[in-house]
């Protein structure tokens, strides 16, 4: 009994031994599993080249659609979209093409970070054209920066943008318009060269980092440059009677009323100016540039901007005829052609880098040299585009090109 216990319990053993061997195997795959567990994430960007033929690149375009400014949004997405158009029908960027992923952003900042969370975490987005309003474009910028996104603003002035509150520069957020110290500055430059201004009243939004920026750079500006600033007034954007801040400004008498803000506001501010019988020259920035902007309460008004459709280059006359052929004659407007702009630099960016990765592509954009519609365009440490500035008038209900002011 007892060898056959003993027997018997040796048999078990060989079974025991013979039932665990299968479960060692596993361990020498492990390397294999370890790999493809370290692969990059989808939603990150990879450094591997593009595939040369197939797949798809998203581009985000974001833009406000709905809102206080809701032409500046159709522009913007119309001028990104006919660059998209363009390239697709030459093949796409990198043999891929390109699909455009559009959202809503209202030109305010918490539209503008849920659409652009949105596009990067749901839709694996690494590039965004967007937002139009700084206020918008700077929480982006925020997004960008943490998640290792290329952002292009086509028309978002103030400095933070491209900057972090440290000073340095957001490594993949660039723009496509020149910033608000140059356009104030040309504001006040064109108002004591040309209009001969010696005192200016300023109107500005102290909520607006766009408006705030552009009445600090012109005020800063003009002062150096021998002017006055007689009186300075705020308001918000929900404000709709101005007649106590004009009662103001009839009262000091000023040559000029510098008012950086957009077209609705213009649109008030012009229209009941006039009914005062305030006839002073009002000067404005890009802000006004919508084919909304009442031009009779704008009458005798100017305005910087990033470029006229009467400009004869090549460049821009091509522009204004492709952009009429795609949208019924429509004229494009500045809001259009710096999205189209944007969006021709980062595809071209993307095509000269020759991967499909947002550090790798940000390179590229620090070295262009691009022949854009609104200018040539290098790029200096800040990521903002070295290009010069155009000055239109509204007179006699027309828009005109005066001036060219270059950096």
């Amino acid at each position: 009994m007892k060898s056959r216990f003993v027997l018997s319990l040796l048999l078990v053993m060989a079974v025991l031994l013979t039932a665990c061997q299968p479960a060692a195997a596993p361990a020498t795959q492990a390397p294999a599993t370890q790999a493809s567990a370290t692969q990059a994430p989808a939603t990150q960007p990879t450094t591997e080249p593009a595939p040369a033929t197939g797949g798809t690149l998203k581009i985000a375009i974001l833009a406000p659609l709905s809102g206080g400014q809701p032409t500046f949004g159709i522009s913007t997405r119309d001028g990104a979209l006919l660059a998209i158009e363009e390239w697709n029908a030459k093949g796409g960027v990198l043999g891929m093409k390109i699909e455009a992923v559009v959202e809503d952003s209202q030109c305010e900042a918490d539209p503008a970070v849920n659409a652009a969370n949105k596009v990067v975490d749901q839709d694996k987005v690494h590039y965004i054209v967007g937002e139009v309003c700084s206020k918008a474009s700077i929480p982006i910028s925020e997004i960008a920066t943490e998640k290792g996104i290329l952002q292009i603003s086509p028309t978002s002035t103030n400095v933070q943008v491209t900057k972090k509150v440290d000073g340095s520069t957001k490594p993949t957020v660039f723009r496509a318009c020149f910033i608000d110290p140059f356009q104030g500055t040309v504001g006040a430059k064109f108002a004591v060269d040309n209009l001969k201004a010696k005192t200016a009243f300023v109107l500005f939004d102290q909520g607006n980092d766009y408006v705030r920026g552009l009445a600090e750079a012109f005020e800063e500006s003009f002062t150096k440059l021998g002017g006055q600033v007689v009186g300075k007034e705020t308001y918000t954007s929900q404000d709709t009677d101005f007649s106590a801040i004009l009662a103001k400004v009839a009262e000091a008498k000023p040559d000029m009323i510098y008012l950086p803000d957009y077209y609705p506001i213009v649109n008030l501010v012009g229209a009941q100016a006039k009914e005062k019988g305030i006839t002073v020259p009002m000067v404005g920035g890009d802000g006004w540039d919508s084919a909304e902007l009442d031009v009779k309460a704008a009458e005798n008004g100017y305005y910087t901007n990033h470029y006229s459709e009467q400009d004869t280059r090549p460049e821009v006359q091509d522009w204004v005829k492709n952009y009429g052929a795609k949208y019924s004659g429509a004229v494009p407007d500045a809001l259009a052609t710096l999205a189209y702009d944007a969006t021709n630099l980062m595809l071209t960016a993307i095509n000269s880098a020759g991967v499909d990765d947002p550090l790798a592509v940000a390179k590229a954009l620090e070295g262009i040299k691009f022949d854009a519609v609104s200018g040539n365009i290098t790029y200096d440490a800040d990521h903002n585009p070295i290009k010069s500035a155009v000055i239109i008038q509204v007179k006699d209900g027309k828009k005109s090109w005066v001036a060219t002011v270059s950096p």
